[in-house]
């Protein structure tokens, strides 16, 4: 059984026990979130697609801790100008761990 859930302008694939990195939100371990914005959904009675969303159908996780995404770098360089510039930023991420996807 897996879902297709919307949040923060992106669409995950989850399954019950996976474990996903999603924007950083105010939480702290062991904290529960819902995710209501729930857009298709594949089960033992076949797969369902919502109308944007489906039908009371919802998505429970448990927050883990916050995590570090990969580090991203930027370089800037003006040609026959004799300047470069290198900088680079790791965003922060809140892991959750699927628990219940309930139709």
């Amino acid at each position: 059984m897996y879902a297709i859930i919307a949040d923060g302008g992106r669409q995950y694939k989850v399954e019950e026990g996976q474990q996903l990195d999603v924007d950083l939100r105010d939480a702290s371990a062991g904290d529960k979130v819902v995710f209501d914005s729930v857009l298709a959904v594949r089960g033992k009675d076949g797969f369902q697609i919502g109308k944007p969303n489906v039908e009371g159908a919802q998505v429970t996780a448990e927050v883990v801790g916050v995590a570090q995404g990969d580090k991203v770098s930027v370089r800037k360089m003006r040609r026959r100008k004799n300047s470069r510039r290198h900088t680079g930023h790791r965003s922060l991420f809140t892991r959750v761990k699927i628990g219940q996807i309930k139709v």
